[in-house]
Order: structure tokens, then C-alpha cells, then sequence
């Protein structure tokens, strides 16, 4: 380890973000290293869970050294590169991840700015600080410290320093807060120890159940799976078991896991109504169901094709957005033995009496509960259909690995302003929830709304097709 006694040398700390954080990711390095720097030049560009930023040197030197590498999250006042101020350079073959220190003497000259997130118009202080009382960690045990860290076994005056200090990026600080866990009790799975969200999530969840030691003799047939049956109790236990239980912890996860946003429009829907009754008495559409759900599903491929950045996935190993260039359309179905969301694969590519036609044969097949495990992987988007049940509208949760989910609400004969005359026509309302780390609010607004325009006018399916 260097350890630096001139100075000269000023060491540049991370800043205060000033939104109640306290670490940021060191992204990007944009000086090496023996590199002249001039006050006020980006230095670096870091990432904290709110955003990305540049920060700027708050004055002129040669870098000595950077004191981490790019995709390290360190933590608020550390320091992260040593500018020579002296125009000196004999540190500049200072290699990147060495700690160097460097204390001015207590009469040295002050800054005469101190930096800050944006900006360094921070006045000089005239008073001087008291000096704190206790003994102080000299600061080559600091820097030895941090070094240490980086290497996995930190201590500093005797305490486990990487213990108490587990690796994780901010979003999965945050997460491990928001859910009540304590990360040093978390077993890390990612590369060089870094904690993931799904070691978080796996923190949380139930403990599995302890292994039931095998009989030996023989047992008789099992039992049919039990039916919740009123018998005079004031309870009844029904034990989660099958697609009951693989939705339930599919939908935890998904609503741990991706952040939801829903919004809603209501529209008139009278049109596509009667385009119904008109496709029914189509000689192409013959032997094929057609119904308003046919036309909602056709509306929502097409606006997916005029918004192709909706149709996409979240790579949490990777930290990667996955935008995908065919849509597997979901279609939540009630059945007996639960919900279940099958999906028609490469939906965008069908006509429409095909998409009717696998309409059709989804739905059969989930009601006879005959549906297929490969039909229940790989969805993209997904709609749900609370209207048949009288309902109004909800706020679905997505399928897990989903970008969005579509709801259709009741379609109801309502007064409604048509050609600027109160009419009774037949409206609905879509609510469409969407993950927040791959849509934003602009581009959900903009699917949602291309589906109610083709709903209201549902010429537009030939127009935007």
C-alpha cells in the first residue's frame, strides 16, 4: 500500500448526494492516473439509486491515484482520487484500487471550495472546527482498511469491517430495508460476494419444511385432495397445494420483485361492439368464436407493435433489459383448479380468425384442465377479463418475467357525450399495470391509450395494422 505525506495532495471524497442517501456506484473513470486535471472537470461518473451523475474535480492537478475501480459502491465522504495540487506528478504510476492518503497539516490553507453533488459553490467556513474528542483512527489504518475491504477481510481496530459492511448494490439496500432484513445475515450468490435481490427475497421466505422420513411399510392409495366442506365449524382449512400454491408464491414474488404502476382510462366501445356482431356473420370467421375479447387482444398487439419498448423482460443476474421481438400473449383463465395464465404463442404473427381460433382453443383447454406446461412459460404480455365476473376494473399484478397485464372491465350500457349529445352507449374501462424498471409512465400512457383508441374507432386496426 502507498501512502502519501505530501501536501500537496488533496483527496477528492465522494459527496453528499443530498437526497438521503449515503453510497453510490463508481460507473465510469474518465481520468488515469498521471492525467492533468483542471477545476471543474468530470472526473467520474456514478450511480446512485435515484440517478446517474458526474462529478467534477473541485481543482487543478495531476492524478496521483483512483482509489477504487469502475463497479464499486462506496460509501459517502470516501475518498475516491488524489489530485497532487503541487503540480508535482512522482504518484502518477499509482496504481487503480491503491488507497493514498494524504493529511495537510492543521495550518494549512483551507480549500477555498469544498465540493458538492452539483456544483461547488459551497462559502468558506471562517471558524474553525473543534477537534473531536476521542482517539481518531489515524488515517493509514484507514486506507488500509479500505483496501482490505476491497479484498474481502477489512479491519479496522480489530472489527470486522466487510462483516459489518456486506456488498450490495443501493437498489438492494434499499429492497433488504424495505422488507426488514439485515443484509449481514444474508448469504451472498453473486460474483466476488455482492448480494442480489433474490438472496434478499430468499432471506424472507418461509423455511422449507423438514424432510418426512420415508415409510417402510406399505401405505394405502392417497387420498383425493381435500374439498372445503362446511361440517358446523366456525373455520375451514383448505392446505395450498397445486396451482393455488404455485400462484400464490408467483405472485408474491412478482409483487416483491417488480415495481407495479396501474393506470386507467374508460371509453366508449360501442363501435367495437357492433364490429362483433358483423364479424359473426363473416363467412372467414366461420367455426370460430368471436367475441369482444378477440378485438381487445388484437387492439393490444397492435399497440404493442406501434410501442415495441413495452414487450421486454428485467435480467436481474445480468442487470440487462431484455426487449423482446415477439409477443406470447397471456390470457388469465378462471379454472377449477385455480388461475392459470396459458399463453398463445407468437400471437403478433396470426390473422385474425387465427387468433380467434387459439382464443378458442386456449380457453377450452384451461376450463377441461388439460392446459400444458410449456403453454404457462414464456409470456410476455398478458390480459385479464374481470368484465365477465360484473366487474368494473382492478389493479392486476403481473405474471412473473412480464412487462404488463392488461384488464378488461364489464362493458355496461352508460350515458355517455357522443357527437356533443348525451346517448346511452357502451363503455368499459382498462386498467393496465406495468413494470416500472421497464415502462415508464409515458410509454404505458401510450399503449394504454392506443388501445381505447382502437376500441373506441376500430377502423384503426386496419389504419395502424
Amino acid at each position: 500500500m502507498t501512502t502519501m505525506t505530501d501536501a500537496s495532495v488533496r483527496e477528492f471524497k465522494m459527496p453528499d448526494v443530498g437526497e438521503g442517501l449515503t453510497e453510490a456506484e463508481i460507473l465510469k473513470w474518465y481520468v488515469q492516473p498521471g492525467d492533468t486535471v483542471a477545476d471543474g472537470q468530470v472526473v467520474c461518473e456514478v450511480e446512485t439509486a435515484k440517478a446517474a451523475v458526474e462529478l467534477p474535480i473541485p481543482y487543478d492537478g495531476v492524478v496521483r491515484a483512483l482509489h477504487f475501480p469502475e463497479g464499486t459502491t462506496v460509501d459517502v465522504g470516501t475518498s475516491i482520487i488524489a489530485v497532487d495540487v503541487g503540480g508535482g506528478g512522482g504518484g502518477a504510476a499509482a496504481e487503480i484500487g491503491t488507497p493514498v492518503v494524504a493529511e495537510a497539516p492543521e495550518e494549512a490553507k483551507p480549500p477555498a471550495r469544498q465540493p458538492v453533488l452539483v456544483g461547488y459553490g459551497v462559502a468558506v467556513s471562517s471558524t474553525k472546527r473543534r477537534p473531536r474528542k476521542g482517539a481518531e483512527v489515524p488515517a493509514q489504518e484507514v486506507a488500509a482498511a479500505v483496501q482490505q475491504e476491497l479484498n474481502g477481510h477489512s479491519t479496522v481496530n480489530g472489527l470486522a469491517a466487510g462483516a459489518a459492511r456486506p456488498l450490495a448494490k443501493p437498489p438492494v439496500r434499499k429492497l433488504a430495508k424495505d422488507l426488514g432484513v439485515d443484509l449481514t445475515t444474508v448469504t451472498p450468490s453473486g460474483p466476488d460476494g455482492i448480494i442480489t435481490r433474490e438472496d434478499v427475497h430468499a432471506a424472507v421466505a418461509p423455511p422449507a419444511p423438514e424432510p418426512v422420513p420415508v415409510r417402510t411399510t406399505p401405505v394405502a392409495p392417497a387420498a383425493p385432495a381435500p374439498v372445503a366442506t362446511y361440517d358446523g365449524t366456525r373455520e375451514t382449512r383448505v392446505p395450498v397445494r397445486g396451482v393455488r400454491k404455485a400462484t400464490a408464491l408467483a405472485m408474491v414474488g412478482s409483487a416483491f420483485t417488480a415495481p407495479h404502476v396501474t393506470e386507467f382510462v374508460t371509453v366508449d366501445v360501442t363501435r367495437t361492439l357492433k364490429l362483433v356482431e358483423e364479424l359473426k356473420q363473416d363467412k372467414e370467421m366461420e367455426g370460430v368464436r368471436v367475441n369482444p375479447l378477440l378485438l381487445i387482444a388484437k387492439a393490444l398487439l397492435v399497440a404493442i407493435r406501434r410501442n415495441p419498448d413495452v414487450n421486454a423482460s428485467w435480467d436481474e443476474a445480468n442487470q440487462e433489459i431484455v426487449l423482446k421481438h415477439y409477443v406470447n400473449l397471456g390470457i388469465a383463465a378462471a379454472t377449477p383448479r385455480g388461475l392459470i395464465v396459458p399463453n398463445i404463442k407468437d400471437a403478433h404473427e396470426k390473422t385474425l380468425p387465427q387468433l380467434a381460433a387459439a382464443l378458442g382453443e386456449l380457453v377450452s383447454t384451461a376450463r377441461d384442465g388439460k392446459t400444458s406446461p410449456a403453454a404457462m412459460q414464456g409470456g410476455t404480455v398478458t390480459i385479464t377479463n374481470v368484465g365477465v365476473f360484473g366487474v368494473d376494473t382492478g389493479t392486476p399484478i403481473l405474471p412473473p418475467g412480464e412487462s404488463a397485464i392488461l384488464a378488461v372491465g364489464a362493458i355496461r350500457l352508460q350515458p355517455w357525450v357522443h357527437k356533443g349529445k348525451v346517448k346511452p352507449r357502451q363503455v368499459t374501462t382498462l386498467a393496465l399495470s406495468f413494470d416500472h424498471r421497464l415502462v415508464d409512465g409515458e410509454l404505458g400512457s401510450k399503449v394504454l391509450a392506443d388501445v381505447a383508441a382502437i376500441l373506441e374507432q376500430p377502423k384503426k386496426l386496419i389504419t395502424w395494422a
